[in-house]
């Protein structure tokens, strides 16, 4: 398989990196490389890419349940609250109880909002770098492409032949 980023100019890869022959191994590599790039983009904001995701989603949506966000966001239970203990240590985020007593609901903290705002620019050098090294019509593609493949990896199992509609 050839891949296309290895003529970008300014782009030179340790080694080849060579298309396995398992979805599931090749979105984990990306994902690893990529995390690899924003944590060292973001780390004069002295946050890791994991923790900026959930401050950033919870910029977005505002008053979530833990279960809720764990979904929005594709993790599993131990992971997520790994990390939002994290966030609550550093006073980023708070926890309140929903309607139902097992329920928790998240939100930003003041603190945690600004240091969201504060860690934008970081990430939207990050951004950037990764939109540029991709082009345009590849950095949409690919956005596109996760995205439904997440959908539809949530779906499973599908009917044949079954499509997410966008």
């Amino acid at each position: 398989m050839y891949i296309h980023t290895m003529n970008q100019p300014g782009l030179e890869p340790r080694s080849g990196i060579v298309s396995l022959p398992c979805a599931c191994a090749n979105l984990r590599r990306a994902a690893r490389i990529v995390t690899q790039r924003y944590d060292q983009e973001l780390q004069p904001a002295d946050i890791k890419a994991t923790q900026f995701t959930l401050l950033q989603a919870l910029a977005r949506v505002g008053n979530i349940s833990q279960g809720a966000l764990g979904d929005l966001l594709g993790l599993d239970s131990t992971t997520l609250t790994r990390t939002l203990a994290l966030l609550r240590r550093k006073r980023w985020i708070q926890t309140k109880p929903g309607k139902d007593r097992r329920q928790v609901r998240l939100t930003l903290t003041a603190e945690g909002r600004h240091k969201y705002l504060s860690v934008l620019p970081y990430w939207h050098s990050a951004q950037k770098q990764l939109r540029r090294v991709l082009g345009e019509a590849d950095w949409k593609q690919m956005m596109e492409s996760t995205t439904l493949t997440a959908a539809l990896a949530l779906c499973a199992p599908c009917p044949p032949g079954a499509r997410l509609r966008r």
